[in-house]
């Protein structure tokens, strides 16, 4: 059997309005905001009596999600030696096709975004970047060129 399709990516912020804004601000869509207050969830992430609070935000085409976790108990935990650079192993970025880099960057700038390295173009096929966004979370952005 094949899977049906990708649902959504989660992301685990200490700041869940702000992390909010940072998303909103980039062209995401609120979907809804809930408590996570159910026993079921502590069995299926495996932390007994864990409680939080979730966004999830949808791309404009509703093909792509982001669910943003705010953990109340317990907290959530900041890995050693904090956020991971690009080249670390495991999960780096979310990248999201944009239709004017500049501009999504200088918005994103306001809601604490800041760039990792530099806008470059890749061939005449994509101008690209990465960008630190809420809680170190490495967002990548891709403006399709010609």
């Amino acid at each position: 059997m094949a899977i049906q399709r990708m649902d959504h990516v989660s992301i685990v912020v200490g700041d869940l309005e702000a992390a909010t804004a940072f998303f909103v601000e980039l062209g995401m869509e609120v979907e809804g905001s809930m408590p996570i207050d159910a026993d079921w969830a502590g069995r299926v992430v495996g932390i007994e009596g864990m409680r939080s609070e979730i966004t999830m935000l949808r791309t404009p085409d509703g093909g792509g999600k982001i669910e943003l976790a705010r953990y109340r108990r317990p907290e959530a935990v900041v890995p050693d030696p904090g956020p991971a650079q690009p080249n670390a192993m495991g999960i780096r970025t979310v990248m999201f096709a944009v239709d004017d880099i500049e501009d999504t960057v200088e918005r994103l700038r306001r809601h604490g975004g800041e760039l990792v390295g530099e806008i470059a173009d890749f061939e005449d096929a994509y101008r690209l970047c990465y960008m630190t966004g809420p809680e170190g979370v490495i967002v990548a952005l891709a403006q399709p060129l010609g």
